[in-house]
């Protein structure tokens, strides 16, 4: 049976009062708190399942239209005021009149999630459980990092500017996609809608960095890192085939053997690293916090470009990174039987393309790497890294300065980001695309990203808020 819609109660002078039969775990200390309201909507969202696949015959697309007809009933006032368009079906693009039109900002982020399910997780993962007490509170679910958090913020933000009577100057959209754990089409189609319209934005915010610390070396303040570009994003697909058989007599050179060797040989041999102008630019940027020999080291950042190159390759994980185009193998599969030989031995490599470099490029070093004809090796989906946005303007000043008044003290910083976002469709019709998280996290935390566990802590998500109506009230 489905979960009945909450109740939402408003008096012409008073803050939104929230009643949520189904959550019971919010007690009455909850709705006393503040922020309470925010946080039984958040929950109820989040207790959505809404999980995308890549193979859409298998999603529940019900759960899709209950998540959009949730919306108006939780936030009335926004649905009164802005215009909503369904675009590709369940993709969500509103309009939020201003008193021009021209160089519109968009606040984007995705309802979709990853799949999950109740195994391993401490919490499940759709229970939206609210754990804890006081700055350790915690909602536990899948969605509250990615990127559900982001867009009940946008929501809870542009909600309350409604009620208080705020418009805009600009026009301000809303770009919510469906699929950009898979395909991202829900997002490039709003692209497509938006250019057909003429509608080139002059400031694009997308999901990305966050605030972080301790992931720069000799720097203790918090940091602020702003994504300004994507690294390029292709799956290569090796396959071997030859002639199948019984196992019982099988040959020299079996084809699951020669992928293995081609993938050996692949990983053994890194994609060059080197340091790119956005690179610089982070690293004599966070390098003017840092201490003793490092700061000296990091503010003549262009004296010492290949060693800064090896030491960040060497660093950590995230920052190899940051430094080279990266290459892993995600996918495997062989023979159909225990007892038959492989006809078609096949690994899917997911490679995320360095600025500076090409799809091409890549392409090279790939079969330059494995050195085995017998290899076929294919690109799928192959994109380009974005082009960078500027770190300078009304844009970036606008970003930069909402997350200082929101986490004071914190170093904004321009850095690459790793992952793919929805908002790299959007270079197509702006130059100032930006992804940026407004929510602290730990190292604990972004390691449950796409993994178990995953949350998000109560006082982030409501700073969170605070991030997106300073961007509001400045756009």
């Amino acid at each position: 049976m489905a979960e009945r819609a909450p109740d939402l109660d408003r008096g012409p002078d008073a803050a939104p009062v929230f009643r949520n039969p189904g959550a019971a775990d919010s007690g009455s200390a909850l709705s006393s708190a503040p922020g309470a309201a925010s946080i039984a909507r958040f929950q109820t969202l989040l207790r959505i399942p809404t999980m995308s696949r890549l193979d859409e015959t298998t999603t529940d697309w019900a759960q899709f239209d209950r998540f959009i007809a949730t919306l108006p009933e939780l936030y009335p006032a926004l649905h009164s005021t802005l215009t909503r368009e369904i675009v590709a079906e369940h993709s969500l693009l509103y309009r939020w009149a201003g008193r021009s039109a021209d160089d519109p900002t968009v606040l984007m982020a995705h309802y979709d999630v990853v799949s999950a399910t109740d195994e391993d997780w401490v919490h499940p993962p759709f229970a939206a459980e609210l754990v804890g007490e006081g700055d350790e509170q915690l909602i536990w679910a899948r969605g509250t990092l990615d990127d559900k958090g982001a867009l009940v913020a946008v929501l809870e933000a542009v909600e309350a500017q409604v009620l208080a009577g705020y418009q805009p100057e600009r026009d301000i959209y809303l770009s919510f996609g469906h699929n950009e754990e898979t395909t991202g089409t829900g997002a490039s189609t709003i692209v497509d809608l938006l250019q057909s319209r003429g509608i080139r934005p002059g400031l694009v915010i997308d999901e990305g960095g966050a605030v972080v610390q301790n992931v720069f070396p000799g720097v203790s303040k918090p940091i602020a890192i702003v994504g300004v570009c994507e690294k390029g994003i292709t799956s290569v697909i090796l396959t071997v085939e030859q002639a199948g058989g019984h196992a019982s007599t099988p040959p020299r050179m079996a084809a699951p053997v020669r992928l293995a060797r081609a993938i050996t040989r692949l990983n053994a041999r890194p994609f060059p690293a080197g340091l790119t102008a956005t690179n610089f630019e982070m690293i004599t940027t966070l390098g003017a916090h840092a201490t003793g020999i490092l700061r000296f080291v990091f503010e003549r950042a262009s004296l010492f470009r290949v060693p800064l190159a090896l030491l960040l390759s060497r660093m950590s994980d995230e920052s190899r990174a940051i430094v080279r185009t990266t290459a892993v193998v995600t996918q495997l599969s062989g023979a159909q039987a225990t007892n038959a030989l492989a006809e078609n031995a096949q690994a899917v490599v997911n490679v995320r393309i360095a600025q500076g470099s090409s799809v091409e490029q890549m392409m090279k070093h790939v079969t330059k790497a494995i050195r085995d004809p017998k290899v076929r090796i294919e690109a799928e989906n192959a994109n380009e890294p974005s082009a960078v946005s500027p770190t300078t303007g009304r844009a970036w000043e606008l970003v930069s300065r909402s997350i200082e008044a929101t986490y004071p003290d914190t170093v904004v910083s321009p850095y690459v980001m790793l992952g793919a976002s929805d908002g790299r469709h959007f270079t197509r019709i702006s130059d100032h695309v930006y992804r940026f998280s407004p929510f602290e996290m730990s190292g604990e935390e972004r390691g449950t990203l796409h993994a178990v566990n995953e949350r998000i802590r109560v006082a982030t998500f409501l700073r969170g808020i605070e991030f997106y109506k300073r961007m509001i009230g400045a756009s």
